[in-house]
């Protein structure tokens, strides 16, 4: 007699345990497909993150290496100190190479400096200094040298904004310069105004004097950052900062910009995702840097951020799907084994009348692949609404507790502000918030991998205890009974 027609029989006639049957079946598949889905859920969004926000990676000199390494330049005289010298200088030439690696989204640096103003160009300075303090080595613009301004932290994340004109562009000429709304009216500046700041000349004798640089007024931008209403130094007042190009802050150093694009104190390279370090590094060897002296460290903090909560999350539901098809393997293999020895009569009687014994064990292998398959189609249905239900619930979880650690970590006082005046501007990066919601779409791979999962649960639970039919002989069966 046909296998399958025993089996169709079988799980007609005795409907209350095909239901059994198929209801546990049903629990783990939609166990095990919500699992497969928050898996892809948490894949599909950490991909997006990683392509929204890469990673940053910053170069700039490590003095110790450079001391260590004895390069730097030695002093005339057997008592007098080195200095940095040409070795610690990182070359805008070197920089421009590396921005062209195929890893590297976006990338800026940075040269610090400084103009002093000029009778044309005063500082803003709404509160005096206090009478007798001496605030010489202060009264300063603090001159910034960018690449992009828009990639600079405190543009990309709101704290200040253009409001007329354009930003500094890595084809900018190198006598442009972006100053603040406040300073701008203070001295009733314009776009495309010509304006002279004062760069300072050191002479080999050791004195210091002036000379006026033009530059030309092309963007004027607007800090958030309100006056405090008390005495600043002028070149720490936000309204204070101008953003010029990398070779306009060279001329206020009083230095020509040379072949070589002149000398950068920073490079950040914005990676297209943070894997890409490796290959960023080989780039940067490849343009002749010395990654001991001006190494490559990645900040990868937003990319973390985003992903933490629903990266645990899919841990965890990776480790569910483990257990749930761990667990429902032993069940169902408890479940087929009682079954078999209810059965053993129908088995000592078929196989006194000359049926095969694989086939007996096959037609077992239908029963409970048939009552997989119904199940399967069940648990697609409704896997979609639980893993999504779940998945929130789970990925809520893990947020707050992200949320309330990140907040305990900002109470911390950072060790390396020993100020107290907050660290660098260039390397804070905008402010994010973990990814607290994951989109569940079912598709034909997360049903095929759970159709797969639980075909294979039902194979393992019937052919372990089932592979005793085929040891066993009609006699042994009918007479014993067991």
């Amino acid at each position: 007699m046909n296998l399958f027609k025993r089996a169709w029989w079988r799980l007609t006639g005795h409907l209350g345990k095909t239901l059994m049957l198929g209801g546990l079946f049903f629990v783990i598949c939609t166990l095990v497909l919500s699992g497969f889905l928050i898996q892809s859920a948490a894949a599909r969004a950490a991909e997006s993150a990683r392509n929204s926000v890469g990673a940053v990676a910053t170069m700039q000199l490590d003095l110790n290496a450079l001391l260590n390494s004895g390069k730097m330049q030695q002093g005339k005289d057997p008592g007098q100190p080195g200095f940095i010298g040409a070795e610690g200088d990182l070359q805008r030439s070197l920089v421009d190479k590396i921005c062209k690696s195929s890893v590297v989204a976006n990338c800026n640096y940075r040269k610090d400096s400084v103009a002093a103003p000029t009778d044309q160009v005063k500082l803003h300075q709404p509160v005096p200094a206090p009478v007798g303090q001496d605030n010489r080595g202060a009264d300063f613009f603090k001159a910034d040298g960018v690449r992009d301004l828009e990639a600079v932290s405190a543009f990309r994340n709101g704290d200040s904004r253009l409001v007329a004109g354009s930003g500094i562009k890595p084809d900018s000429k190198s006598d442009m310069v972006v100053i603040e709304e406040r300073m701008a009216k203070d001295n009733h500046l314009k776009v495309a105004d010509k304006i002279k700041l004062k760069a300072i000349v050191r002479h080999p004798d050791g004195r210091i004097g002036f000379k006026e640089i033009g530059f030309v007024v092309g963007g004027i931008y607007r800090n958030n950052s309100a006056d405090t209403g008390t005495y600043v130094p002028p070149m720490m007042a936000p309204s204070n900062q101008i953003y010029v190009t990398p070779g306009g802050a060279t001329r206020l150093d009083s230095k020509e910009v040379g072949a070589d694009g002149g000398v950068l104190n920073q490079a950040t390279f914005t990676l297209r995702d943070p894997a890409d370090l490796g290959q960023l590094k080989l780039d940067a060897q490849a343009a002749g840097v010395d990654l001991k002296i001006f190494p490559l460290t990645v900040n990868d903090k937003q990319y973390k951020t985003l992903v933490g909560p629903i990266n645990k999350t899919a841990g965890f539901a990776s480790i569910t799907v483990w257990l749930v098809a761990l667990a429902g393997t032993v069940i169902l293999a408890l479940i087929v084994a009682s079954s078999l020895r209810e059965r053993r009569k129908e088995l000592g009687i078929l196989l006194s009348l000359g049926e095969k014994k694989p086939k007996l064990l096959g037609q077992h292998l239908v029963e409970v692949a048939a009552c997989a398959v119904m199940a399967i189609g069940f648990a697609a249905v409704s896997s979609q609404f639980l893993s999504q239900a779940i998945g929130n619930q789970l990925l809520s979880g893990e947020v707050s507790s992200a949320n309330e650690a990140a907040a305990n970590e900002a109470d911390k006082p950072d060790p390396s502000d020993t100020l107290g005046m907050g660290g660098d501007n260039e390397s804070n990066e905008p402010e994010v918030k973990p990814i607290d919601h994951m989109d569940i779409n079912l598709g034909p791979a997360d049903i095929g991998k759970v159709g797969a999962t639980g075909l294979g649960i039902a194979a393992l639970a019937t052919l372990i205890p089932g592979a005793r039919v085929l040891r066993l002989h009609p006699r042994d069966i009918l007479t014993k009974g067991d």
